[in-house]
């Protein structure tokens, strides 16, 4: 699928996708597996919490939350997002989360693919406008609360009971401004543990369900349908009334049955060959690092359409020069 996406650039088009969610949700964990089924040579990767509008400190001081839109320079992001799609490159600003400080910005090329996570890449008409393929992780907030903590104590220094304030904090903001761009997705992802086992007794094993709209044109899984009892199932639905599709994956799925999937996503582009999986599917536990066939799969799947995006961009350039 190379020659298609660098035929898209040539187009002056690169593919974009963005993975939108709430603080500590899985984003980085999300772009990092897609990444390396794309090859980092072929990757532009923006966070957008690079346009924070003010650092940790002067935050406090001005009583305002990353997750409000007048921390961050939104207009800046949308300007920026519009001329990388056009092959311009850009001088990024640089927001360090390990302490908390607006760094020297990073001169920044587009490459075949343009990957954003972040907080506001569903936000408005024109940043949304931006992107091919785009994905919301909407991780119950038990769930988010426990990776939250882990996160910010074992990489960014706090203690646990700074991060429960911060949690409660956000919490006007987050229901506010972030949780509505779940209506922007096209893919809505959905980690949480088993019926009955709390977040942090999960040992890893979480359940996947993905609500896959019909905004994007999704492979055809319909084989998956009437096997209600496996631990890969895929049914019609809806989703706060609208018609989607629903794929779920247990979190002990095995190696066979997540083998079985994935062949089915690029049965429906067999140019292309499978990841390596011992790229893909891997999380971080605090600093330990392990492997989840849900997130694989899950990562798979967003891949899939950010090829399938750049074969029909190639497409529509090769119409277009005939």
């Amino acid at each position: 699928m190379a020659i298609e996406a660098e035929d898209a650039m040539r187009d002056g088009r690169p593919i974009t996708l963005v993975v939108v969610g709430d603080s500590a949700a899985g984003k980085t964990t999300m772009i990092e597996g897609i990444k390396q089924i794309l090859g980092a040579d072929r990757v532009t990767d923006i966070c957008t919490d690079d346009y924070h509008r003010y650092d940790r400190t002067e935050r406090k001081h001005v009583e305002v939350t990353p997750l409000h839109p007048d921390c961050n320079y939104l207009d800046v992001l949308e300007l920026d997002l519009q001329r990388l799609r056009r092959c311009q490159p850009i001088l990024k600003p640089v927001y360090d989360h390990s302490n908390g400080t607006l760094a020297r910005p990073e001169y920044l090329a587009p490459k075949p693919f343009l990957l954003v996570d972040g907080l506001f890449g569903l936000h408005s008409a024109a940043i949304r406008e931006c992107f091919d393929v785009k994905v919301f992780l909407d991780p119950p907030e038990e769930v988010r609360r426990v990776w939250k903590i882990k996160r910010d104590t074992s990489k960014r220094g706090y203690a646990v009971d700074q991060v429960l304030r911060d949690l409660d904090l956000r919490e006007p903001d987050s229901e506010r401004f972030i949780r509505p761009q779940r209506a922007h997705a096209d893919i809505v992802v959905r980690f949480s543990p088993p019926s009955g086992v709390r977040p942090e007794e999960a040992n890893g094993h979480l359940n996947v369900s993905l609500v896959l709209r019909p905004t994007i044109p999704h492979p055809n899984l319909s084989e998956l349908l009437g096997d209600a009892d496996g631990a890969i199932r895929f049914a019609l639905g809806r989703d706060r009334g609208a018609p989607v599709d629903f794929l779920h994956i247990d979190g002990r799925v095995g190696c066979a049955e997540a083998a079985r999937l994935e062949s089915a996503i690029w049965r429906h582009m067999p140019e292309t060959a499978g990841p390596r999986p011992e790229l893909i599917g891997v999380y971080s536990d605090r600093n330990e690092r392990r492997h989840s066939n849900p997130l694989a799969l899950t990562q798979v799947l967003i891949t899939y359409h950010l090829l399938r995006a750049a074969q029909a961009a190639a497409s529509e350039g090769a119409q277009w020069l005939q």
